[in-house]
């Protein structure tokens, strides 16, 4: 049974070694000097880290993936850090004081480059592509961790492969460093120290891998170390990566608890948030970990007090509140925002909604609406009276008005507004036009001719007094 083990370890060894055995074909002398090589920013290398600094950020500015990706791989920023990671596992103080030195200067002129430039675009949008670069998490240690693997053991190859710009791409070194010159040139420090760490992150990790698999290869020392003096490095060594590991973990755990949160709510909206009568047209969630909030939008007939009692009621079952099924966050709020009988709250909670979510409400309305409205021109004006309903409020001063009218026209007896709509058509088009629109009543006896002029002086007076050149008055 004994010599039957030792047969089997002896295959597994053997197969270990033909297949995933990197310890063969090492050119150590053609790695240290390739990376030696690629550490120093003189001469074309800072012009092409610029140009590089430049593409990225205007990949970022117009949210164009292709465009990143090809600054990635044009950047030199992976030398200074692989060589910080080399200098360590073969203890060579003058190549680590080098690469850090270097390393510095990159950081400087990308920061420099890219601040100027996000300075001087005209857009000024924070795309998807930027936003991504502000939060990292746990998973982008991983990243850079594995991609250093990755690109030190393909380096070390005496045939050397493609594997280095899949690397430069994978731990996106310099869209980091382009985010944080958006964010000096904003003045959005979350975003310049979300991209920085992010940076820091991908340095220190592809610097670590470096650094292990250069000890597992046995490069030649440069130095011998006191043991004693190894020891103290190796404590600082792992109380550093704690520490810089300890943000993005925190980070990466309150993405997982916002995302579980937002499963659990949208889960909670569709099976308790349906009420004869009512319709949602549109919600709203904000997490926290100790208090977040659900804002519902709805229309028709109002939600009393009772339904939003059994909503609140409800959120335990789902992990939103109490104790009960892990809860992902303490306590949850739900907020009901009604058109109906709560009409100012309502239209300022709408203005508080970005554009994109008020347009989110208004297609929801149409959809609802879809199976009556066939005609495109129909359904143009559904949206218009719906936004009109929202986001407009009537602006004129009715009472004040008939006064300032009674006091000029003794012979006026009754006035009258309405929206008067009309059909425009324009370029093969159907356009609808809402005009403002007064209706006059004299007293008897006055001659055609007065309440005609009377009339148009009228109109004209209301036109400047409303500052509205469209506003019409007729007399009936």
């Amino acid at each position: 049974m004994k010599f039957q083990l030792l047969r089997l370890f002896s295959a597994l060894k053997g197969l270990y070694q033909s297949t995933l055995g990197i310890k063969e074909d090492i050119d150590y002398e053609g790695t240290i000097n390739g990376i030696k090589r690629d550490i120093s920013f003189r001469g074309h290398t800072g012009w092409i880290l610029m140009f590089s600094i430049l593409i990225a950020s205007i990949g970022l500015n117009v949210n164009s993936t292709a465009v990143i990706i090809g600054a990635m791989l044009i950047s030199p920023l992976m030398g200074p850090i692989l060589g910080v990671g080399l200098a360590l596992g073969t203890n060579d103080v003058e190549m680590l004081i080098r690469s850090m030195k270097n390393l510095v200067l990159a950081i400087i002129i990308g920061l420099i480059t890219s601040t100027l430039f996000f300075l001087v675009t005209p857009l000024d949008i924070v795309q998807s592509e930027l936003l991504a670069r502000t939060k990292p998490t746990f998973l982008d240690v991983l990243i850079a961790l594995f991609g250093g693997f990755a690109g030190i053991i393909a380096g070390s190859r005496k045939e050397k492969s493609n594997v280095i710009p899949g690397v430069a791409i994978a731990t996106a070194l310099m869209p980091p460093l382009c985010t944080a010159g958006f964010g000096l040139a904003n003045l959005r420090m979350d975003y310049f120290l979300g991209a920085i760490y992010l940076f820091f992150i991908n340095s220190v990790f592809i610097s670590l891998s470096t650094f292990l698999v250069v000890k597992y290869m046995k490069f030649p020392l440069v130095r011998i170390i006191d043991p004693v003096k190894m020891k103290k490095y190796k404590v600082f060594l792992y109380v550093f990566l704690f520490i810089t590991i300890l943000p993005s973990t925190i980070i990466f755990y309150k993405v997982i608890q916002e995302s579980r949160f937002k499963l659990s709510a949208e889960r909670f909206i569709s099976e308790k948030c349906n009420f004869e009568g009512s319709q949602l047209v549109n919600y709203k969630l904000s997490y926290s970990d100790t208090l977040s909030v659900i804002d519902l939008f709805f229309i028709g007939k109002k939600v009393n007090e009772e339904k939003q009692y059994f909503l609140t009621d409800m959120l335990t079952n789902y992990g939103l509140k109490g104790v009960k099924n892990f809860p992902i966050t303490r306590n949850t709020v739900i907020k009901v925002h009604q058109q109906e009988g709560d009409q100012e709250e309502f239209e300022e909670r709408m203005a508080e909604m970005n554009q994109e979510i008020r347009m989110k409400v208004l297609e929801d309305i149409y959809s609802k609406n879809e199976q009556i409205i066939k005609d495109k021109d129909l359904k143009i004006k559904l949206l218009e009276e719906e936004l009109l309903k929202i986001s407009k409020k009537d602006t004129i001063e009715f009472q004040q008005i008939y006064k300032e009218l009674k006091f000029h026209e003794k012979e006026l007896e009754k006035y009258s507004f309405a929206r008067q709509t009309e059909l425009l058509e324009m370029n093969d088009s159907l356009y609808y036009l809402e005009i403002p629109t007064f209706l006059l009543r004299f007293r008897e006896g006055l001659s055609s001719s007065a309440r005609k002029e009377k009339t148009r002086n009228i109109e004209q007076w209301l036109q400047v007094r409303l500052n509205n050149p469209a506003i019409k008055v007729l007399e009936y």
